[in-house]
């Protein structure tokens, strides 16, 4: 099945085809609302991505066998859970360039389609390059844990995000004028970018990095094109609902990258192990895989119970991120 997936065209077709009908539902629904999407309807179509998501995994439970199924429900949990922070980034790159609201969801989908593009690019270049030296993955073992290491590191605060965006608003040539649906304009006889240009080159930086971080991790699980790319796919698109309850969840979720450290750290073993002593399946790792990220969200839960006020602790690096966040907006 897994050859089958990775050689034949039909079924990157019908991904493909896929995967530009919800963008274009998606943009449809948030263009018919001004750019804007009210918090209630953005969880409802956070669920409904998900639900997509479970639908492409029942499908490969029909048509192939178990272990696909179960390698992308893992990777997707994994690409998931890595996109709610880096969403956080898109939010820092948006308030610190000033983007007004209804001019983001255009870039959103820019930023999408760019992931897009840039993972299969990173998940064919990688799993050619695996398939044809494994010594690599030891190389690969030892980056995922070690941004591991970084991220727990950094657990509380966005202080390396929030740089690398303060660096990019400093060094880019932005036009003073409102952008006007435009990316480029003209000052002094020179051309400049725009607000909304300078925020997608940010964006695309930031997905490059992105992509760096999170490929790795996701063909430790398995390196079957397909199920990398579908995973990676179903994970970006629900980006977009996601982008309007971030900032809100990276608040309530405060164990959130404590478990994502210690899932980038477990892959990364993952994966040198798989050397020394053969492959260790999807059935393996993905109960692994929910149990990390259970643990973290069930312990953010018991702590915001634990909190009987209901205004968070300023003092909280969280907390501080976020007001630095909206200290930016225009």
């Amino acid at each position: 099945m897994s050859d089958l997936l990775s050689s034949a065209a039909a079924p990157w077709a019908a991904l493909a085809a896929a995967i530009v009908i919800l963008l274009a539902i998606d943009l449809f629904i948030v263009r018919g609302r001004g750019g804007e999407m009210s918090l209630r309807l953005a969880a409802v179509a956070s669920i409904a991505w998900v639900g997509v998501s479970l639908v492409f995994f029942v499908v490969l439970l029909l048509v192939g066998d178990g272990e696909d199924a179960n390698a992308y429900l893992a990777g997707y949990l994994v690409e998931k859970s890595l996109s709610l922070d880096n969403v956080f980034v898109f939010l820092l790159v948006f308030t610190a360039f000033g983007v007004p609201v209804a001019e983001r969801h255009r870039l959103l989908t820019y930023g999408i389609i760019l992931a897009l593009l840039l993972r299969l690019v990173f998940i064919v270049v990688g799993a050619a390059v695996l398939g044809a030296f494994s010594w690599l993955n030891f190389v690969f073992a030892a980056f995922l844990i070690w941004t591991g290491w970084r991220m727990f590191r950094h657990r509380h605060d966005h202080d390396g995000e929030q740089e690398l965006v303060q660096k990019l608003s400093d060094r880019l040539p932005i036009s003073t004028a409102p952008s006007q649906g435009r990316l480029v304009g003209r000052e002094d006889g020179k051309r400049v970018l725009t607000v909304a240009g300078a925020a997608l080159v940010a964006i695309a930086i930031v997905d490059v990095i992105f992509a760096v971080d999170s490929v790795p991790a996701i063909l430790a699980i398995t390196t079957d094109s397909y199920i990398v790319f579908a995973a990676n796919a179903f994970a970006l698109l629900g980006l977009r609902p996601l982008f309007f309850l971030v900032a809100e969840l990276v608040e309530r979720l405060y164990y959130l990258k404590t478990a994502l450290a210690a899932l980038l750290v477990f892959i990364g073993i993952k994966m040198a192990l798989g050397q020394l002593v053969g492959k260790i399946g999807p059935e393996i790792s993905l109960p692994i895989i929910l149990a990390i990220l259970g643990a973290g969200v069930l312990a953010s839960l018991v702590r915001n119970r634990r909190d009987t006020s209901d205004t968070a602790d300023p003092a909280d690096p969280r907390v501080q991120d976020l007001t630095k966040v909206r200290d930016y907006a225009p």
